[in-house]
């Protein structure tokens, strides 16, 4: 019987991740392939919605939304803080990733935007939000989860 992409299996896939202007941004190319829970969450929607029903051996092209990928830009996820608040840190530079205690406690990631002599601008959308995504992707193997990696809402 050929398993078909559905919730509870798990699936292994290679894939090239692009950005519009043909850019990769990710890819398993030379390394192993990406292997998930199907249903669980693991990828994001709008990839994990396009698999369903595809079959080892396929291969397809997938444009996500950012609706469907991670989201549009957060204004409001961006904030100007006093450069005071890195202390410890000699250099700061944009691009440069921290985590930083939000306002329930919760650690999140920000990236560093700007900085000047005396704020550093900090971002917490994710640094792939707003974007469309473009997948390139194969399936390469479809196999049963274990009841295990049910329970644990991710492959093993």
């Amino acid at each position: 019987m050929t398993l078909m992409v559905g919730d509870k299996l798990v699936v292994s896939m290679h894939y090239t991740l692009t950005d519009n202007d043909g850019k990769t941004l990710d890819t398993s190319d030379g390394a192993e392939p990406l292997t998930y829970l199907h249903g669980a969450g693991n990828i994001i929607t709008g990839l994990e919605q396009a698999l369903v029903g595809k079959v080892v051996g396929d291969s397809l092209q997938v444009t996500v939304t950012p609706a469907d990928g991670y989201g549009e830009v957060v204004p409001e996820l961006m904030q100007t803080v006093p450069r005071e608040m890195f202390q410890g840190v000699d250099e700061i530079a944009p691009g440069m990733a921290f985590e930083a205690e939000g306002e329930g406690g919760q650690v999140q990631r920000v990236m560093v935007r700007e900085v000047s002599d005396t704020e550093v601008t900090v971002d917490a959308n994710h640094p792939l939000a707003g974007m469309t995504l473009n997948f390139d992707v194969s399936i390469v193997d479809i196999r049963d989860a274990t009841e295990e990696e049910i329970a644990h809402g991710h492959a093993h």
